[in-house]
C-alpha cells in the first residue's frame, strides 16, 4: 500500500491525499475483517496455543500492552508483522472502538506523511525511505518505549489510587 500511495502521489499531486485517505480506509476495513474473524473463532486458537510456555507469556504481555503492539507496526512504514497482533486483539476481545481509534491514530499519519513525501520527492521517495530505514527503526523503538512508559505510569497511578 505504501508503494501505491507513493506512486499516486508522485504521478498526480492532486490525487495524493485521496490515495492516502483510501489507504487508511482500506487498512481499517481489512483490519476490522481480520479482527472480527479472530473475535468469532480466535478464543479456541488462543486457548490451544497460549496455555503454557512462550504462548502464555505472549498472552500476558498482550493483555498488558495490547494496543501498543497494534499501533507501532501500523504507524511505521517498515515491514513489521501486524496481522498476528490484529488477530490477538480480536481473539482477546479488545474493544472494537479502541482498536479502530488506535489503528486510525497510526495509519493516518503514516499514509499522509508518505503521500506528502511522494509529492515532494516523487520517485525518489522509496529510495529516501530505504536510505533512512535506521531512523525509521529508531522511531519504532522510541514509539514502543514511550508507549510502554505511559502504560507503566498509568499502572503506577492506578495502584497508588487503589492503595
Amino acid at each position: 500500500m505504501d508503494l501505491l500511495v507513493v506512486g499516486v502521489a508522485a504521478a498526480d499531486h492532486g490525487a495524493a491525499w485521496m490515495a492516502a485517505g483510501m489507504a487508511v480506509l482500506g487498512s481499517l476495513v481489512g483490519s476490522y475483517v481480520l479482527f472480527y474473524i479472530a473475535r468469532k473463532g480466535g478464543e479456541a486458537y488462543l486457548a490451544r496455543y497460549t496455555s503454557e510456555g512462550r504462548g502464555l507469556r505472549f498472552k500476558h504481555w498482550f493483555e498488558r500492552y495490547g494496543l501498543v503492539t497494534v499501533f507501532v507496526p501500523a504507524a511505521v512504514p517498515i515491514p513489521l508483522p501486524m496481522k498476528v497482533f490484529v488477530l490477538s486483539a480480536g481473539a482477546m476481545e479488545v474493544s472494537p472502538a479502541w482498536f479502530g481509534i488506535v489503528l486510525l491514530a497510526a495509519r493516518i499519519p503514516r499514509y499522509f506523511i508518505i503521500a506528502w513525501l511522494g509529492t515532494r520527492l516523487g520517485p525518489q521517495t522509496l529510495p529516501f525511505l530505504k536510505a533512512h530505514v535506521g531512523a525509521l527503526v529508531l522511531i519504532a523503538v522510541a514509539l514502543c518505549l514511550v508507549s510502554f512508559g505511559v502504560i507503566r505510569l498509568v499502572e503506577r497511578n492506578r495502584a497508588a489510587q487503589q492503595a
